[in-house]
């Protein structure tokens, strides 16, 4: 009994440390809060519009925020204390959300100040990435690290897959966009306010000079770290070559002749995936191995996609695009965790803002290039090629990078920053 209760409490550890869970507690309100925002913004902007290009445009306008600002990001959140930095970007989440309440309560039909309130969230966003990222290390040591992320995969995949369902719920309830802003203010100001009790160890660093030298170095520092270059571009055209999201209204409609019920399912499908193979690496880290796992899961993504492409069965489909959210959620677990274990302390804000416009790239550019192969090959030769080109590209990075493929643990001391 007492070997069980060891067992299930190394499951849990990194709770055990004062703030985490809080921490987890915020972020999760903030996630969600986000993404129920973001089912109003789209359809509220719609209703103005009725033109597919302005919700093109909604996603474009917090991409490049981070674009413009990851390399004063990433130095903001080197030089002062991480917890702040959060601190601000939830007040700042607390703004925009009031923002959006305020100009539809006044009925401002022009969309243009709706794109400049998304805009300011791209701004907030772009610090708070890296400070997330780079705050978990203080909360947590290295050796439950990978602990601490399983968990923050976790709670940030659940809240992906019902934020979007609460905002559509009270936006349909209340036959409008205002609740759902109402009830993101709240949330978000709950988020902020529990931030407060949050008191990470904090290690004293040098502040550097401002310069142009210390605000590349994060570039500089991933470009010669060939572990963290290579991992966090493996991730980039894997995903920019094997994204199939952006497809799903298609094949739902011509190829499984299914309705929106079914587009539900399969948008859920990935995020199911990614949750429970978050909560297995919590129970179940990985120890051993972890460069050639990294490869494996990147190359199963691409053979997951190619049989969703083939699939003609709703089934087929969704249990396709669950193993595609979990070989995802494996590769991004071990790629978190090497950025912060290969990455001196007063390094991570700048090196987490790189990864940051990697992972918005390849988010962004791969839904562009999802829809202009579609359009020129066909939807199933479009994802079908697409999940190939994944499985190429993690075969010739196990053989460019070899540092990344012979990574045995994810300690610091297998990957010295």
């Amino acid at each position: 009994m007492a070997e069980s209760d060891s067992s299930s409490l190394s499951q849990r550890v990194a709770f055990t440390y004062p703030g985490f869970a809080l921490f987890l507690f915020a972020r999760w309100f903030v996630v969600a809060c986000l993404e129920m925002q973001s089912v109003a913004v789209a359809w509220q902007v719609y209703s103005i519009t009725h033109r597919a290009l302005d919700l093109g445009l909604i996603g474009l306008a917090q991409f490049l925020p981070g674009i413009c600002l990851f390399l004063v990001s990433g130095h903001a959140v080197d030089r002062f204390r991480r917890r702040s930095i959060l601190f601000l970007c939830y007040a700042g989440f607390t703004v925009c959300a009031a923002l959006l309440f305020w100009i539809t309560v006044h009925g401002v039909g022009s969309i243009r100040w709706i794109y400049a309130v998304i805009t300011l969230l791209g701004v907030v966003r772009a610090f708070n990435f890296p400070a997330t990222r780079a705050i978990i290390p203080e909360m947590v040591p290295e050796e439950h690290l990978p602990n601490a992320m399983a968990w923050s995969a976790t709670t940030f995949t659940s809240a992906t897959i019902l934020g979007p369902s609460i905002g559509g719920v009270i936006y349909a309830v209340s036959k409008g966009p205002t609740a759902v802003y109402g009830t993101a203010i709240a949330l978000s100001a709950l988020a902020t306010c529990s931030l407060l009790r949050v008191n990470p160890a904090s290690k004293p660093r040098a502040r550097e000079p401002i310069s142009m030298k210390t605000i590349m170095a994060g570039l500089h520092y991933v470009w010669n770290k060939k572990i963290i270059l290579g991992s966090i571009s493996l991730d980039l055209f894997a995903v920019l070559l094997g994204g199939a999201v952006a497809l799903l209204p298609a094949y739902a409609l011509d190829i499984l002749k299914t309705g929106p019920w079914g587009l539900g399912l399969l948008r859920c499908a990935p995020g199911i995936g990614a949750a429970a193979m978050g909560i297995f690496l919590a129970y179940r880290p990985l120890r051993k191995k972890v460069g050639v796992i990294l490869f494996v899961c990147v190359a199963a993504f691409g053979a997951f996609t190619i049989l969703f492409g083939l699939s003609r069965s709703i089934y087929l489909s969704m249990a396709a695009l669950i193993f595609v959210g979990a070989s995802d959620t494996v590769s991004v677990v071990i790629r978190a965790v090497l950025i912060q274990v290969a990455t001196p302390d007063e390094m991570r804000g700048r090196v987490n803002a790189v990864d940051m416009v990697f992972i918005g790239a390849s988010n962004q550019l791969g839904e562009a290039e999802s829809g202009l192969t579609g359009q020129l090959l066909g939807v199933v030769p479009a994802v079908v090629l697409g999940g190939v080109g994944a499985i190429l590209v993690a075969v010739l990075w196990a053989w460019r990078f070899p540092e990344l493929r012979r990574t045995d643990a994810l300690t610091s001391e297998e990957n010295p920053a």
